[in-house]
């Protein structure tokens, strides 16, 4: 019999993901973490969106924050080559698939 350890990232009582190892738990909680703040922060803007619509553009910023983070610095978007390796960042989350 095998043994296997598993972190699920758990919110408002619905599981999110599953992951293989701690560390990518907490890094996607983090994630989940900072697009609650964005869609937050969003829903207290003029811009008229709905909760959906906020949700799913703090999770975008969230996703991508590597890119949001050059462009407030820079007023540039990032160079391909870049955002490649931002996109590589993101895929070396290895989650296992959710019940």
């Amino acid at each position: 019999m095998a043994v296997e350890i598993k972190y699920v990232v758990v919110r408002k009582g619905e599981e999110k993901m599953t992951f293989a190892s701690k560390k990518e738990a907490d890094a996607y909680d983090k994630m989940l973490d900072m697009a609650e703040v964005f869609s937050d922060w969003l829903t207290t803007s003029q811009l008229e969106l709905d909760e959906q619509q906020g949700e799913a553009l703090g999770l975008f910023l969230a996703e991508n924050k590597d890119a949001l983070q050059h462009i407030l610095r820079s007023g540039k978007l990032p160079e391909e080559s870049s955002s490649d390796s931002a996109e590589d960042d993101a895929t070396t989350l290895r989650a296992v698939k959710s019940a």
